[in-house]
């Protein structure tokens, strides 16, 4: 079998499985199990594979993908803000949108060290609510050089975060096991000077009905914690808001991602619990992604 036969085979077993993006998808699995860029395959498209295994390996993910398996969860990588994160079923699969969150809490330290005009070595502290894999964590302390507390009621998901520090080099990274706040007043304590200069979350915000109407890529794999924001979506933005204001320095900022339709009902949230400022930022795609706003 040639490398353009066994390619052949795999798109056409993903579009007769109605895979969207089978073409890509069966290109990046390739690419995967063969280890073999682009332009070598077009080097040797017309050659036999004389690799058994990976013929076996390419057909094994190709039928994985077939059942709705995202992509990511086979090869077990993501790449976010630059970096390639490890994925499980345990965590969401980090996505591009939620980069509009990171690059604005990016800026929200810069604008910190600005205004206090002190160097970011353990000054500026970062909690970041509902971690999953770590991404929003780990990018935020790589890039802004900053400590970050990361926090997940899914000891799995800690797991996945943790390794994905390791790989990563991000020593700057605490991580706590804890349903929302419940243990960092224990870790921390809330006294001014251990409280955080930004707050930053991406909780579970899709409402609870609307789950099972996901796309089957991510009902029937992503973890389902990480997903349902109870009846209406709103659930953790309440929580979180309303005990943010124990743990926020004054002139913090608290940042989240959201639904594109739950902007205002987010926003009236923050204020309703003292924030100002409040403001809803757009994606690329021109959709409310983050709201954003600060603690007087």
């Amino acid at each position: 079998m040639t490398y353009r036969e066994l390619l052949a085979e795999g798109v056409d077993f993903l579009r007769d499985n109605h895979i969207t993006e089978y073409e890509n998808n069966g290109w990046l699995l390739f690419e995967y199990a063969l280890c073999i860029k682009r332009h070598q395959y077009f080097m040797k498209m017309n050659d036999g594979i004389e690799d058994e295994e990976a013929i076996a390996r390419y057909r094994a993910y190709v039928a994985k993908r077939a059942t709705h398996m995202p992509v990511q969860y086979i090869t077990g990588a993501q790449d976010f803000m630059g970096l390639t994160f490890k994925v499980n079923e345990n965590v969401l699969i980090p996505r591009q949108d939620t980069e509009v969150l990171v690059e604005n809490v990016l800026k929200a330290v810069e604008q910190l060290k600005d205004v206090t005009q002190r160097e970011v070595h353990g000054d500026i502290r970062v909690l970041d609510m509902c971690t999953g894999s770590g991404c929003i964590a780990i990018s935020i302390s790589n890039l802004a050089n900053v400590d970050v507390t990361a926090v997940d009621i899914s000891e799995r998901a800690l797991d996945v975060a943790k390794e994905n520090a390791r790989n990563l080099g991000s020593d700057r990274v605490k991580f706590i096991h804890s349903n929302l706040f419940e243990k960092i007043n224990v870790n921390n304590g809330v006294e001014p000077s251990q409280r955080y200069d930004i707050i930053v979350s991406n909780p579970p915000y899709i409402p609870s009905k609307a789950v099972d109407g996901l796309m089957p890529e991510v009902r029937e794999h992503e973890p389902r914690l990480a997903l349902d924001g109870t009846e209406d979506g709103l659930e953790f933005y309440r929580r979180i808001t309303e005990e943010s204001c124990k743990y926020i320095k004054k002139g913090g900022w608290l940042m989240y991602e959201i639904g594109c339709e739950q902007g205002e009902d987010v926003k009236n949230i923050m204020l309703d619990n003292g924030y100002e400022k409040v403001e809803i930022i757009k994606d690329l795609a021109g959709l409310d992604r983050v709201l954003a706003g600060i603690f007087p």
